[in-house]
Protein backbone atom coordinates (compact mmCIF):
# COMPACT_ATOMS: atom_id res chain seq x y z
CA UNK A 1 0.00 0.00 0.00
CA UNK A 2 1.00 3.68 -0.64
CA UNK A 3 1.13 6.32 2.08
CA UNK A 4 1.34 9.84 2.36
CA UNK A 5 3.23 11.14 5.40
CA UNK A 6 3.48 14.73 6.89
CA UNK A 7 6.03 15.42 8.92
CA UNK A 8 6.59 18.55 10.70
CA UNK A 9 9.41 19.95 12.95
CA UNK A 10 9.77 23.20 14.92
CA UNK A 11 12.25 22.37 17.85
CA UNK A 12 15.97 22.76 16.50
CA UNK A 13 17.67 20.85 14.78
CA UNK A 14 14.53 21.12 12.51
CA UNK A 15 15.98 19.86 9.34
CA UNK A 16 17.83 16.78 11.40
CA UNK A 17 14.44 16.15 12.72
CA UNK A 18 13.17 15.55 9.80
CA UNK A 19 16.09 13.85 8.31
CA UNK A 20 15.74 11.06 11.26
CA UNK A 21 12.18 10.67 11.29
CA UNK A 22 12.67 9.66 7.66
CA UNK A 23 15.35 7.27 8.34
CA UNK A 24 13.08 5.70 11.10
CA UNK A 25 10.29 5.30 8.63
CA UNK A 26 12.28 3.71 6.54
CA UNK A 27 13.05 1.31 8.95
CA UNK A 28 10.24 0.39 10.51
CA UNK A 29 7.28 1.37 7.99
CA UNK A 30 8.67 1.06 4.64
CA UNK A 31 10.74 2.00 1.32
CA UNK A 32 10.47 5.72 1.00
CA UNK A 33 9.74 5.84 -2.47
CA UNK A 34 9.35 9.86 -2.71
CA UNK A 35 9.99 13.24 -0.75
CA UNK A 36 9.12 16.26 -1.27
CA UNK A 37 11.29 19.33 -1.00
CA UNK A 38 11.59 21.02 2.46
CA UNK A 39 9.51 23.94 3.51
CA UNK A 40 9.29 26.59 6.28
CA UNK A 41 6.24 27.64 7.04
CA UNK A 42 4.15 29.74 9.99
CA UNK A 43 2.65 27.65 12.65
CA UNK A 44 -0.70 26.89 12.54
CA UNK A 45 -3.08 26.75 15.28
CA UNK A 46 -0.58 29.29 17.26
CA UNK A 47 2.38 31.01 17.46
CA UNK A 48 5.20 29.12 18.54
CA UNK A 49 7.89 29.16 16.14
CA UNK A 50 8.38 28.30 12.56
CA UNK A 51 8.11 24.95 11.51
CA UNK A 52 10.09 22.93 8.22
CA UNK A 53 7.39 20.55 6.70
CA UNK A 54 7.97 17.68 4.27
CA UNK A 55 5.48 15.17 2.39
CA UNK A 56 6.84 11.98 1.61
CA UNK A 57 5.46 8.92 -0.10
CA UNK A 58 5.66 5.27 1.18
CA UNK A 59 5.76 1.78 0.35
CA UNK A 60 4.32 -0.17 3.21
CA UNK A 61 2.82 -3.94 4.08
CA UNK A 62 1.30 -1.97 7.61
CA UNK A 63 -2.15 -1.77 8.40
CA UNK A 64 -3.70 1.47 8.95
CA UNK A 65 -3.48 0.85 13.22
CA UNK A 66 -0.27 -0.55 13.00
CA UNK A 67 1.09 2.48 11.03
CA UNK A 68 -0.15 4.74 13.46
CA UNK A 69 1.32 3.01 16.05
CA UNK A 70 4.66 3.04 14.14
CA UNK A 71 4.29 6.51 13.60
CA UNK A 72 3.94 7.48 16.87
CA UNK A 73 6.77 5.29 18.38
CA UNK A 74 8.64 7.18 16.04
CA UNK A 75 7.49 10.84 17.05
CA UNK A 76 8.41 9.40 20.70
CA UNK A 77 11.76 7.75 20.15
CA UNK A 78 12.57 11.38 18.60
CA UNK A 79 11.47 12.85 21.34
CA UNK A 80 8.34 14.32 20.76
CA UNK A 81 6.28 15.27 24.31
CA UNK A 82 2.15 15.23 23.83
CA UNK A 83 0.88 17.35 26.98
CA UNK A 84 -2.69 17.05 25.81
CA UNK A 85 -2.78 20.58 25.04
CA UNK A 86 -3.92 20.51 21.13
CA UNK A 87 -1.04 22.57 19.28
CA UNK A 88 2.02 22.60 20.76
CA UNK A 89 6.00 22.82 19.68
CA UNK A 90 7.34 19.38 19.07
CA UNK A 91 10.58 17.79 17.70
CA UNK A 92 8.77 15.97 15.39
CA UNK A 93 4.98 15.66 13.85
CA UNK A 94 3.87 12.80 11.73
CA UNK A 95 0.82 12.49 10.06
CA UNK A 96 -0.88 9.98 7.81
CA UNK A 97 -2.38 12.19 5.07
CA UNK A 98 -3.63 9.00 2.93
CA UNK A 99 -3.40 5.31 2.93
CA UNK A 100 -3.79 4.34 -0.63
CA UNK A 101 -7.87 5.21 -1.53
CA UNK A 102 -8.94 4.19 1.82
CA UNK A 103 -10.85 6.13 3.97
CA UNK A 104 -10.82 5.67 7.82
CA UNK A 105 -13.18 6.83 10.50
CA UNK A 106 -12.05 5.43 13.82
CA UNK A 107 -11.42 6.47 17.39
CA UNK A 108 -8.14 6.95 17.20
CA UNK A 109 -8.12 7.81 13.06
CA UNK A 110 -9.31 9.61 10.71
CA UNK A 111 -7.87 9.12 6.32
CA UNK A 112 -7.77 11.21 5.02
CA UNK A 113 -6.34 13.56 7.34
CA UNK A 114 -9.67 15.64 8.14
CA UNK A 115 -7.61 19.12 7.70
CA UNK A 116 -5.66 18.93 4.78
CA UNK A 117 -7.96 21.04 2.19
CA UNK A 118 -7.14 23.94 4.86
CA UNK A 119 -2.93 23.47 5.28
CA UNK A 120 -0.74 24.74 2.78
CA UNK A 121 1.69 23.89 4.61
CA UNK A 122 0.52 19.98 3.73
CA UNK A 123 -0.92 20.94 0.78
CA UNK A 124 2.13 22.43 -1.09
CA UNK A 125 4.93 19.51 -0.38
CA UNK A 126 2.18 16.85 -1.43
CA UNK A 127 1.54 18.97 -4.52
CA UNK A 128 5.29 18.43 -5.72
CA UNK A 129 5.35 14.29 -5.15
CA UNK A 130 1.49 13.36 -5.83
CA UNK A 131 -0.20 16.46 -7.97
CA UNK A 132 -2.37 14.55 -9.57
CA UNK A 133 -3.34 12.34 -6.42
CA UNK A 134 -6.66 12.30 -6.42
CA UNK A 135 -8.51 13.02 -2.72
CA UNK A 136 -10.68 10.04 -1.93
CA UNK A 137 -13.82 11.54 -0.11
CA UNK A 138 -12.98 15.26 -1.96
CA UNK A 139 -12.73 14.72 -5.12
CA UNK A 140 -10.54 16.82 -5.90
CA UNK A 141 -6.35 16.60 -6.83
CA UNK A 142 -4.19 17.64 -4.72
CA UNK A 143 -3.06 20.45 -7.37
CA UNK A 144 -6.75 21.64 -7.54
CA UNK A 145 -6.85 21.57 -3.38
CA UNK A 146 -3.74 23.59 -3.31
CA UNK A 147 -4.93 26.21 -5.77
CA UNK A 148 -8.83 26.70 -4.10
CA UNK A 149 -6.46 26.54 -0.39
CA UNK A 150 -8.24 29.27 2.02
CA UNK A 151 -4.83 29.43 3.98
CA UNK A 152 -2.57 32.22 3.11
CA UNK A 153 0.39 31.18 5.75
CA UNK A 154 3.77 31.88 3.97
CA UNK A 155 5.40 28.30 2.66
CA UNK A 156 8.93 28.41 1.58
CA UNK A 157 11.32 26.59 0.26
CA UNK A 158 13.78 25.80 2.79
CA UNK A 159 17.42 25.77 1.76
CA UNK A 160 19.76 23.31 4.01
CA UNK A 161 23.20 24.81 4.53
CA UNK A 162 25.89 22.39 5.26
CA UNK A 163 28.76 23.77 7.39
Amino acid sequence: MTTYLSLGSNIPDRAANLRRAVEQIAVSVGTVTMQSPIYETQSWGYTDGDYLNQTIAVETTLTPQQLLAATAAIETALGRVRSGNGYEARTIDIDILFYDNEIIDSPHLTVPHPKIALRRFVLQPTADIAPDYLHPTLHKTIKKLLDECPDTGKVRKFVIHNS
